[in-house]
């Protein structure tokens, strides 16, 4: 029986990845009583992420650069004291993601990697494809190198294996939903694919929702990358009938290295409709479409370029393609659309207020707005302040109050505890456009961190959201 024994982790490079070495970090192991000397496992060529045990001869090793958005899984086998790859994908590439171990606790009460017959089960739960996410379980045969999908959910609804009950027959426990499915869990062998049995019978907590429209659309933006997002449409709500409803977008930006993985399918229409205190889906009860999870790409177009070289550019091509594909269906009002997001997504609603005359209004929660208080990188970005000044000027909304003239609600939690969005952020953005003539409002929500959980808070974060969208979009003169 292996010894229980632990990891400790040690950059090479003085925690500086940009360093030209030929490893970045070291693991090393110290058994148990963690007295001893350590002892050398195993070197990374990117920054170690983390380790899955196995058995006495394998483990699984992640190891990935943030940046350059890469990601490596590798095999690791005991005396060998060296890694050898297993996968490699870009970290925006869902298609191509492989899964994670399924494990199971050993005598010491820690999980390792259920392996049987010299295999163990590859477990993807989102299972992003050309045909939206459709969840997948795979077998990786060891010594083969090769991992086969040995069950993968059925177009039309959404489904993943939440257990393993047992590897001789694959017996396993599913969650189960679908537009009018409320999610329930399911005990099935997918290695002969019989019926599953029932182990919940959970019903619709949402009467309200129940007869909304949902659909995941797709649309081109004028470069011809591919966004998609899903939207809502009220109870009751024709199309064709002439009635144009207003319409709030909720995104949050993401960057990409390659257009391809930007144009990749993400989400599936085929779930049931749940809310969340962040959601922007409880506005179609009122009368709204939605757009939630806008697809909001930053790419990089120049293999000399970072993504952020253009993001303004962006940004705007990303927001227009929306409004004019819905407003073309025939569904939105051109002049009465809102839009909104949380953390990035809020810094991505006062750019586009400050760039564009796209909306009507705007909400932004627990945003930065000022780059230069984030002067060591953001999000993907690697350049610090002092090696592109420019784009952390153009970058920033705060640079450009004077020109946001929509109208803008600001919310944050008083204690945000992200050190990259303290609250100083709205604090000071609201004072730069109130100064300059613009209509904003600010609301601070006390002992919330970056997310936010009180009800009272909750209750008049919605109550603030849906008075901005009454009074600056759907009742908003011409």
């Amino acid at each position: 029986m292996m010894k229980q024994q632990t990891l400790l982790g040690e950059p090479l490079d003085s925690g500086f990845i940009k360093k030209k070495v030929d490893f970045h970090d070291v693991v090393y192991a110290l058994a148990a009583p963690f007295k001893g000397e350590r002892r050398e496992l195993f070197k990374t060529t990117m920054r170690y992420r983390y380790t899955i045990w196995g058995n006495q001869t394998f483990a699984w090793v992640v190891e990935g650069l943030t940046g350059k958005q890469l990601t490596r899984t590798n095999r690791f086998s005991f005396g060998e004291n060296k890694l050898e790859k297993i996968f490699e994908r870009s970290t925006t590439d869902a298609y191509n993601n492989s899964g994670t171990p399924i494990t199971t606790k050993n005598v010491y009460g820690k999980e390792v990697i259920n392996i049987f017959n010299n295999s163990f089960l590859l477990n993807n739960t989102t299972g992003s494809s050309p045909k939206g996410d459709l969840p997948f379980l795979a077998l990786y045969d060891i010594n083969a190198k090769k991992s086969d999908i040995i069950w993968r959910c059925d177009e039309g609804s959404f489904e993943y294996v939440v257990d393993v009950i047992d590897t001789k027959n694959f017996t396993v426990i599913t969650r189960k939903e679908s537009q009018k499915e409320v999610p329930n869990y399911f005990l099935k062998t997918v290695k002969s694919n019989q019926t599953s049995t029932a182990l919940t019978s959970f019903e619709n907590p949402y009467p309200s929702l129940q007869e909304i429209r949902t659909e995941k659309i797709r649309y081109s933006r004028v470069d011809g990358i591919e966004l998609t997002g899903n939207l809502y449409l009220p109870k009751g709500y024709k199309e064709n009938s002439g009635e144009l409803l207003p319409l709030i977008i909720w995104a949050y930006p993401r960057e990409y290295n390659k257009a391809s993985d930007a144009g990749q399918i993400r989400g599936s229409q085929d779930k049931f409709t749940t809310i969340s205190w962040a959601s922007p889906i409880f506005y179609v009860t009122q009368g709204y479409a939605v757009l939630d999870n806008a697809e909001m790409p930053i790419v990089s177009t120049d293999e000399n370029k970072k993504p952020n070289d253009n993001f303004i550019e962006q940004l705007k091509m990303n927001a227009e393609a929306a409004i004019d594909y819905l407003v073309n269906l025939g569904i939105v009002d051109r002049n009465k659309v809102a839009v909104g997001g949380h953390s990035y997504g809020a810094f991505m609603t006062a750019n586009l207020l400050a760039h564009t005359s796209l909306f009507k209004a705007g909400i932004a929660r627990s945003g930065a707005y000022n780059r230069t208080l984030t002067p060591f990188g953001f999000q993907n970005e690697d350049r610090t302040y002092w090696q592109a000044p420019q784009l952390y000027y153009e970058m920033s909304p705060f640079s450009f109050a004077d020109k946001i003239k929509t109208p803008l609600l600001l919310i944050h939690g008083e204690a945000d505890d992200n050190p990259g969005t303290f609250p100083i952020n709205s604090e000071r953005l609201f004072n730069a456009i109130k100064g300059n003539g613009g209509t904003v409002r600010y609301v601070s929500l006390p002992y919330e961190g970056h997310s936010y959980r009180a009800k009272e808070n909750l209750l008049h974060m919605l109550w603030e959201q849906n008075e901005w969208l009454n009074k600056f979009v759907k009742d908003a003169k011409e």
